[in-house]
């Protein structure tokens, strides 16, 4: 009877005459039975089941996940549906022995064998298992080893359950169970099948603690489930020990959010809107006396700052998501996400993105830091002041809030006044008197230069005045005829050689030549010679001469060929 209760009957002491009562823990009063029982873990139940129904069921079984999430309870599940009476079945019978033995609180049975192996990891317990193995099960169906811990055999025992695991008996069956599926062996993972469990979500969580707490009569305060939640961190076992620790020190209206708070030791939720609120307000007094709240009331400054970012986090799917984001914050009581819809709409979206990010960076400097309280008090101060900061952020959120004061028609708070006083109350600050402007003197007008005197003539050499030049008349065009394009120059003359260039040299006919001799090309035409050489310029064509290979009106290099 007391066993079907949950409670054990201890043994009297000689000084009182009364027996102590021990209660069972939660998480093993409520393991399932049953894969329909198992919350959260769809993914791998239905493909079992479907297994169980078909009769494809493997040799070789491994479960991996986080703790607390039901692999050891799978297991043994799977155990008791191989070895029941009229399985293998997806739904044990629960009155054949097997299913007794196996079911919640029974003592077990000799052919479901479970080993830790954190403790018998070693060769020679695997040799032992192995020759247990041989063994026909004594009266079930299979002979079934769970090793739970299976990241801690030693490779050396995995090598030596090997051949063990790939050709076992019939009658033989391995189920095993980690947290760490990498530092399982490959050559095992390959002859097994894996199926990965995963945390639990909330909003499965919850309910499921709702119906545990309703089944053991415990009345429960708003709020103090989504705690538990947290502190479970989507662990089913961990969360049913937290409310264990809670029931356990409940009175008789139950468990309250008052003393759900003070025993996790999270941030109490006023404590979050007040400092909400004193950002929003831009009240860095309010702001101040809120960490000093903190800090008196013995609340670790890192963990203010983690349920902050989290406070913030659902600040932002507030403003992005509108009323939509009932659907994500289904966890939280209604009154809270009301107020917190106000809180992101005095906000806006960027100082709620730029208050995240300075919180999130002042988390992680938080980490080993020997001061925590001067971290936070710079995080607030950074909060209230965003004028102080260059980025795009700082700047978007300056520009909302000047866009929300345009909007409500009232003066912008300052962050040293108080959020309760009005603006109109605020003493002016007076005004320094304006200095008269001095008189501007004129311009004294720029003083005019003295006349300089001729030099005189001296008694030195006297220099002869320059003849004028003849002046000559104009020499008559010649009538453009066009004449073909002359072909290269006769072969008489010889071709330069690779490397160097003709130098022009003066007309050896100056008197006969009609035309002077072309000046030489600019520097900025003078350019490598097609020939090879390092410069060429133009020379005279009546005289014969070969002009050169530039041209300062096309500035391109050409072969040598005559110009007239």
């Amino acid at each position: 009877m007391a066993r079907a209760l949950g409670t054990w009957p201890c043994r009297a002491s000689p000084a009182s005459p009364t027996l102590a009562v021990v209660t069972q823990a939660l998480y093993r009063r409520y393991r399932p039975d049953t894969f329909a029982e198992v919350i959260g873990q769809e993914h791998v139940t239905a493909p079992l089941v479907q297994a169980l129904r078909t009769g494809r069921i493997s040799h070789a079984y491994l479960f991996s996940g986080p703790r607390g999430c039901g692999k050891t309870t799978s297991a043994r599940i799977l155990a008791r549906c191989l070895n029941c009476e009229q399985g293998p079945t997806p739904d044990p019978c629960g009155r054949c022995p097997s299913c007794v033995e196996l079911a919640r609180g029974g003592p077990g049975s000799l052919d479901v064998v479970e080993i830790d192996a954190a403790s018998h990891g070693g060769v020679d317990d695997a040799r032992d298992l192995r020759e247990r193995a041989t063994f026909a099960p004594t009266r079930d169906r299979y002979k079934i080893f769970i090793l739970d811990e299976a990241h801690m055999v030693s490779t050396q025992g995995f090598n030596a359950l090997l051949k063990t695991v790939e050709e076992p008996p019939e009658h033989v069956k391995f189920v095993f169970a980690t947290t760490e599926p990498d530092k399982v062996i490959g050559t095992i993972r390959s002859r097994t099948h894996h199926y990965p469990f995963r945390l639990v979500p909330p909003d499965v969580l919850q309910p499921y603690l709702e119906r545990i707490c309703e089944s053991e009569g415990v009345p429960v305060g708003p709020g103090v489930l989504p705690l538990v939640v947290r502190a479970g961190g989507g662990s089913v076992r961990d969360s049913l020990s937290v409310l264990d620790q809670l029931v356990a020190g409940a009175g008789e209206d139950g468990i309250d959010y008052e003393s759900a708070v003070a025993l996790l030791g999270y941030t109490h939720a006023t404590l979050l809107d007040d400092v909400v609120g004193a950002l929003a307000a831009r009240d860095g007094a309010s702001a101040f006396r809120v960490v000093d709240r903190v800090i008196a009331t013995g609340h670790e400054p890192r963990r203010f700052v983690e349920d902050l970012v989290e406070r913030l986090r659902d600040l932002i799917v507030i403003a992005a998501a509108g009323e939509a984001s009932a659907a994500v914050l289904a966890t939280l009581p209604t009154d809270q996400v009301e107020r917190m819809r106000a809180q992101a709409a005095a906000l806006g979206a960027f100082e709620l993105s730029r208050a995240a990010d300075l919180a999130n960076a002042a988390l992680t400097e938080m980490t080993g830091a020997t001061s925590p309280r001067l971290h936070l008090e710079l995080l607030v101060a950074r909060l209230l002041l965003p004028a102080a900061e260059d980025g795009l952020t700082a700047l978007g959120a300056r520009v909302e809030r000047v866009e929300r004061v345009v909007a409500g028609g009232a003066a912008p708070a300052t962050a040293g006044a108080p959020a309760g006083v009005p603006a109109a109350t605020v003493p002016p600050t007076p005004e320094r008197p304006t200095p008269a402007p001095e008189p501007t003197p004129a311009p004294e007008p720029d003083p005019v230069p003295a006349p300089t005197p001729e030099p005189m003539p001296g008694p030195g050499p006297t220099v002869p005045p320059r003849r004028p030049r003849p002046s000559r008349s104009p020499r008559p065009r010649r009538p453009s005829v066009p004449h073909p394009r002359p072909g290269p120059a006769p072969s008489r003359s010889r071709a330069p050689r690779p490397g160097r260039c003709r130098r022009p040299r003066p007309s050896p006919h100056p008197a006969r030549c009609p035309r002077p001799a072309p000046r030489r090309a600019p520097a900025w035409t003078r350019r490598p010679c097609a020939a090879g050489g390092r410069r060429c310029s133009a020379r005279c064509g009546p005289c014969g001469w070969r002009p050169g290979c530039w041209s300062a009106r096309t500035r391109t290099s050409r072969t040598c060929r005559p110009a007239w």
